[in-house]
């Protein structure tokens, strides 16, 4: 039960929230790039940062305290599924191609790679809806997750009596999601990208706080206790089966175990990093992330808050990620995790919270989570206004006035919180949203948007047809049977495959001004020989992008060092202090290579294609 301090804690920050979006407010109204950009003049450090506390939302983090409960140590590839590791790759290269173009939004990017001709205007459209749709999910994901995460600290019955009309038991967390929800609106809506990353930075620098707390009671616990799991828990190394028994120890883990279908470890995990590796050379989705990497202030920049970015998040979120596991593991019998009479291990984080977190410091933690909710949310939130704003609303009326932008800006906002919530009331849990957009939504992403940067014959035509042809089945598999989403991401892939190959030929290819402007901006690697040819002819000083084996191989170092950084915390809080030392040791030998063949080459080539 939340007691008088942490009350005053969590009052003292949301305050702080409403004033930081007043006081941008008269920032936010100078322009439409102050408003969803924060003006491009943001600092990379800042924007790293508000990224990774975007990262840091509630949802993700109650979804990955409990697979590290019910998994252990094999628990941190789950989360590739996002893939968490596409990261990596902005940092090595994707950021700074992305950042060259100079555009608003990634539907806007759109317009700059295949032109504005018919496929280039199908393509917009289809990617406007593509991000509206992410974002709703996203949108509706935080919702659910932040009102179960309220309703353990605010049992029902002590406001009860001040709401006017009656709430079904099963609804109660998308009463409590409506409420924290109006707060994220007040600061996003009015302080824009600029209110977004300041107010990450209040959050970043509590959950920091609150991660090494929790950390630190957790390494105090098992010095004191004995954690009780099944054998390879501890390992995070796995075969073709999973291989991890609760029988005799916990025996409703096995049942969640089956209900998430990963049994076939080995399987899923290829599946996973197919699709992962797949989905991180597509580029960032146009959400938040993209959205960050647009108002850095240059590619090199874009560069820098991504790298920022990964070293923020991981050790810092998975020292409260592992706290909780293991207190939650030893101290299993004081947790109550029934919803209805139905057991919810989604619980997990907001009652090992109320059973183990002193006063003073319980506040400080909600106010924290509260904030990782918010962040996510505004972040998304700022996201589809610019779609909406930028992609729809001024592509129709280029001339709208400075006050008619400024009230679309508004308006669109409270649109999308609307639907979100809506939607939020048909959502059963976190899982089945997330697989949703990770595997089903995304895969409708993978092909049309890595083709994009690789083949220059590839036109507006075929991303629009495998787009299209992409999101009809991802709308409509998860109706007709409940396989878990990430099974039919190949099928999913194909059939968008094969759209974006028929659309593509059934078009001539995207006007060859458009494609020289590309890529003598962006300058990717893939095939893209007969535009280099027509370059050259103009501008001999221009070559080949020759960086594809260097920018590969930085990946698979990047992908190594982030893994490290998940496992070093959870290592030290179960004591084993030899794999921490190892651990280490790899990590500042990963970091070395980075620093002399990613680091020193993009600074050197700084000068010369970065501007």
């Amino acid at each position: 039960m939340l007691q008088g301090l942490d009350i005053a804690i969590i009052l003292a920050y949301l305050i702080g929230t409403i004033l930081i979006g007043l006081a941008l407010r008269k920032k936010a109204q100078k322009s439409k790039d102050d408003y969803l950009l924060g003006g491009k003049d943001l600092p990379w450090y800042m924007l790293g940062l508000s990224n990774a506390s975007g990262m840091f939302d509630i949802s993700g983090t109650m979804w990955l305290v409990t697979l590290t409960f019910v998994y252990g140590l094999k628990s941190i590839w789950i989360p590739w599924l996002w893939p968490v590791f596409n990261q990596v790759f902005l940092m090595v290269f994707l950021a700074t191609w992305l950042r060259r173009s100079q555009v608003t939004t990634g539907a806007e990017w759109i317009h700059f790679r295949f032109g504005k001709g018919q496929g280039g205007n199908r393509s917009h459209s289809i990617i406007v809806i593509f991000a509206i749709l992410s974002c709703l999910g996203f949108l509706a994901y935080g919702f659910i997750g932040l009102g179960k995460f309220v309703e353990i600290f605010i049992p029902w019955e002590m406001v009860s009596g001040y709401v006017p009309f009656n709430v079904p038991a099963e609804y109660i967390p998308h009463f409590y999601g409506v409420v924290f929800t109006m707060f994220a609106v007040f600061y996003s809506v009015l302080g824009g990208m600029s209110g977004i990353v300041w107010t990450d930075l209040l959050q970043y620098s509590i959950m920091t706080v609150s991660s090494i707390a929790i950390a630190v009671i957790a390494w105090q616990a098992m010095g004191e206790n004995t954690l009780t799991v099944p054998d390879g828990w501890m390992d995070p190394l796995f075969g073709w089966q999973l291989d991890i028994d609760w029988t005799g120890i916990i025996e409703e883990v096995n049942q969640k175990i089956a209900s998430d279908q990963y049994s076939l470890f080995g399987l899923f995990f290829m599946l996973m990093v197919f699709k992962g590796i797949l989905a991180s050379i597509a580029g960032p989705a146009p959400n938040y992330d993209m959205q960050k990497i647009l108002s850095t202030r240059s590619p090199l920049e874009a560069a820098k808050m991504s790298s920022f970015a990964i070293a923020a998040l991981m050790p810092t979120r998975y020292l409260m990620v592992g706290g909780f596991s293991v207190l939650a593991i030893i101290f299993y019998d004081d947790l109550r995790l029934e919803t209805a009479g139905i057991l919810d291990f989604e619980k997990i984080l907001p009652a090992a919270i109320g059973e183990f977190v002193p006063v003073g410091l319980l506040g400080l933690l909600l106010a924290g989570l509260l904030a990782a909710f918010m962040s996510t949310f505004a972040g998304t939130l700022n996201a589809a206004q610019a779609y909406l704003v930028n992609d729809i609303y001024l592509k129709n009326k280029p001339d709208a006035s400075h006050k008619q932008v400024k009230r679309m800006n508004y308006g669109s906002g409270m649109i999308v919180v609307l639907i979100s919530i809506i939607l939020g009331f048909f959502v059963l849990d976190v899982n089945s949203i997330l697989q949703w957009i990770v595997s089903a939504l995304y895969g409708s992403y993978v092909i049309s948007n890595t083709l994009k940067w690789y083949w220059w014959r590839f036109n507006g035509e075929g991303y629009f047809w495998g787009m299209l042809s992409g999101i009809i089945p991802a709308l409509i598999f998860p109706m007709i049977t409940d396989t878990l989403d990430l099974y039919y991401f190949p099928v999913i892939l194909l059939i968008s495959l094969a759209g974006s190959i028929a659309g593509t030929y059934t078009a001539p290819p995207t006007d060859e001004r458009i494609l020289k402007v590309f890529y003598k901006k962006t300058r990717p690697w893939g095939f893209w020989k007969p535009i280099l040819k027509m370059v050259k002819e103009e501008d001999p000083e221009v070559s080949r992008n020759k960086n594809f084996s260097r920018d590969m191989f930085n990946v698979m170092i990047g992908v190594i060092a982030q893994t490290l950084l998940v496992l070093i915390p959870l290592y030290l809080i179960l004591h084993e202090n030899v794999s921490v030392i190892i651990s280490i040791v790899v990590l500042v030998i990963c970091v070395i290579i980075l620093k002399k063949n990613w680091w020193d080459h993009i600074k050197k080539e700084a000068g010369v294609n970065l501007k």
